[in-house]
């Protein structure tokens, strides 16, 4: 799959469902246009995974040595809370009550699409994150990219 990208504005009904945003729909391949795994984030937001991607990071983490505690402990808070989800007959996708209460989501929702997962953000909270981190744009770029090989 090639990676997801763009930021979609949905708004949430009062049972916790959106519209599914057909510019996301069409960046994924036809299989994988159903059905997905959501969790909660990093950060302050949600996780939506379409299934076959899910299955990747699970695939992942099923090689972690589950004798260390530390191993053990990320095991069990990455998955807590996970659920796996299909889109409606209308394309749309329902947040579990539970899930939007962690992240405390409201009406006006930004879906955050990148690599192999879309993040479900609070509209606000998304901005805010967004513009506190603006004034460490250069330096968060030369930390995490500046030693990449330019492919020379």
């Amino acid at each position: 799959m090639a990676g997801l990208v763009g930021e979609f504005e949905v708004k949430l009904d009062v049972k916790g469902r959106f519209l599914f945003p057909s510019g996301l729909r069409k960046q994924l391949p036809a299989a994988a246009q159903r059905d997905f795994m959501l969790n909660k984030g990093f950060e302050d937001c949600l996780t939506l995974f379409p299934l076959k991607e899910w299955e990747k990071v699970s695939d992942k983490l099923s090689k972690m040595n589950l004798f260390k505690p530390k191993n053990r402990m990320f095991y069990r808070l990455f998955h807590q809370g996970a659920k796996q989800i299909s889109l409606d007959k209308t394309g749309r996708v329902l947040i579990p009550v539970g899930l939007v209460e962690r992240v405390s989501l409201k009406q006006e929702v930004m879906l955050i699409a990148y690599n192999d997962r879309i993040e479900i953000w609070d509209k606000s909270k998304y901005f805010e994150m967004i513009e506190g981190s603006m004034t460490n744009f250069a330096d968060l770029a030369d930390e995490v990219m500046g030693d990449l090989d330019n492919g020379e």
